[in-house]
């Protein structure tokens, strides 16, 4: 045991602090495509030229820089449209700036492994923690060469951190390393070009507090009519008064609806995007509002009605109910799921799953669920699993980032908590201790199932394994329950047994009679003895 890394204590993950909901453009007539996509395309050239002087500011932003740039973009907007511009701006660079400080992470991570590999000899085993020696001379050069390289690469990118240089793409990496690809990705060039414009629009708003509806520049009444107000040099497409343009689609949010409509008839602040998915050729209409802060419950409230442990596979969710006192309840439950294909249709089969996990937890009553703490970014490497390469695709693909929040903000709205645990040891201790005593002829334990009991029980605060060793014979006096899974107050525990009547053991019935006569000897003895035996008196007389 005394190589087994300590680990960290569970705790309840905090609930979502915003709220996104989204509903269609229906019916937009060519005038309003027209407009929108007018004011989509100057206000994405506007963005694209504030995110080149922010990148170029590099670390020598600051208050008087950004009031700076939000100068220079009113005149060609208007102030509430420069302030939204600037800050979506900043808030790319910054996003920028911690995938910098992450890849560099992952460089020093496999710079590491490398130098430990290379030093070993040739052929020599590994342990579960620090993989071995390359197996042959060809193998360790080419290793060698790629420690140069990836060396050369982590120089690069500390001297880029340090000099405040990211790599910004507006519109994404991806769609811009597709034109290269064009015919592996079906597309034209003329289909591409939209696609790239389109991601590259802006039209968005951000919310202000007091304000009529929510927000000046996109306003939404509680009728669900949408006007926008129009930057400076195309006013003249307004039809309405003050500069705005009124579309004829109404929008009618079908989640989320009551909350929207009372914060927009109090004037709270509600944040609006359009943009148009040109693969369906629809115009989408999204609103979203933070949420103040809300203190989570405390640990030992969410595990006073037990709880279901979750283990998180590349298919299926494995989950087990379990009581307060961390004992299994029922049989285990999978929740399939596929994650092949486009990345809507793998978002699609996410929810699908959680929301049947979450049915089931509020079916049996549970007021929290138990999940790993994942987080596979230094566990996914060439250079750590080398030639894995299955493994390394497996859980590549496994979105646990995506999982975690979406599994956080679908559970706090039917009023569940979700409790994280360190992910050491469940599928090794659960197969050990769990997965054999509870297969039967009828049930079948996968090493999945077991996991999920042993997720539980650590979130529930008990130990993984069954029982506890059993108290020494020297120490009867200070002895406790041997079992770990139920309090000395619980009826049903392991524990003496009572005797099955109410006479002593050995000693006669009440009533005097025998329930079983004794059956014949068929062992040869002598007589007894007729003679009684009488003790003497200790005192003699006489």
């Amino acid at each position: 045991m005394g190589g087994l890394r300590e680990l960290a204590a569970p705790f309840v993950v905090p609930g979502p602090c915003g709220v996104a909901v989204r509903d269609r453009l229906k019916r937009l007539t060519p005038e309003d495509e027209r407009v929108l996509r007018a004011v989509g395309e100057r206000q994405g050239a506007l963005a694209s030229r504030d995110l080149r002087v922010r990148c170029a500011d590099g670390l020598e932003h600051g208050a008087d820089t950004w009031a700076s740039r939000k100068r220079d973009l009113t005149p060609l907007s208007s102030s509430r449209i420069a302030g939204a511009i600037t800050k979506a701006t900043h808030d790319q660079w910054a996003l920028a700036r911690r995938c910098q400080a992450a890849h560099i992470r992952k460089l020093e991570a496999g710079i590491r492994t490398l130098r430990h590999r290379l030093s070993l000899p040739l052929g020599s085993k590994g342990t579960k923690r620090a993989a071995g020696g390359y197996r042959s001379k060809g193998e360790w050069f080419r290793k060698s060469r790629r420690l140069a390289a990836l060396e050369d690469r982590h120089t690069a990118a500390v001297a880029e951190w340090q000099a405040g240089r990211v790599r910004v793409v507006r519109g994404g990496r991806r769609l811009l390393n597709t034109r290269h690809h064009l015919p592996q990705a079906r597309l034209t060039e003329e289909q591409w070009r939209e696609r790239w414009e389109a991601e590259r629009w802006f039209i968005a708003a951000d919310g202000e507090s007091g304000k009529r509806f929510g927000n000046e520049t996109i306003r939404v009444t509680p009728d669900g009519e949408v006007s926008i107000r129009l930057p400076a040099p195309l006013a003249h497409l307004a039809n309405t008064r003050h500069g705005r343009y009124t579309l004829t689609s109404t929008v009618a949010f079908a989640h989320r609806g009551a909350e929207w409509a009372d914060r927009i008839t109090a004037n709270r602040a509600v944040a609006y995007r359009i943009h148009l998915d040109t693969y369906r050729g629809r115009w989408y209409f999204t609103a979203s509002w933070q949420r103040p802060v809300v203190q989570t419950i405390p640990l030992e409230t969410a595990r006073a009605r037990g709880m279901i442990g979750v283990d998180t596979n590349a298919d299926h969710f494995a989950a087990y109910h379990l009581d307060r006192h961390g004992n299994p309840i029922g049989g285990p439950r999978r929740f399939f799921y596929n994650l092949s294909g486009s990345a809507g249709h793998r978002d699609a089969q996410i929810r699908h799953a959680l929301t049947r996990l979450i049915n089931w937890a509020k079916h049996v009553g549970v007021a929290a669920i138990g999940i790993e703490d994942l987080d596979f970014t230094a566990e996914k490497t060439r250079e750590k699993h080398g030639r894995k390469k299955r493994f390394r695709q497996l859980i590549s693909g496994m979105p646990t980032g995506k999982l975690k929040a979406r599994l956080v903000s679908m559970a706090a709205e039917q009023g569940l908590s979700i409790v994280a645990v360190d992910p050491a040891y469940t599928s090794v201790w659960g197969g050990q201790y769990w997965q054999k005593p509870l297969a039967t002829p009828h049930r079948r334990m996968s090493r999945h199932d077991a996991a999920g009991i042993a997720i539980g029980r650590r979130a529930l605060g008990h130990p993984i394994r069954r029982r506890t060793a059993p108290p020494p014979h020297d120490r009867s006096d200070r002895a406790g329950h041997r079992t770990a899974q139920a309090e000395p107050g619980t009826r049903g525990r392991e524990g003496t047994r009572p005797p099955t009547t109410d006479r002593l053991p050995g000693g006669p019935s009440p009533s005097g009679k025998r329930t079983r006569q004794p059956s014949a000897s068929k062992t040869v003895r002598d007589a007894p003895s007729t003679q009684q035996w009488v003790q003497d008196s200790l005192t003699h007389t006489g």
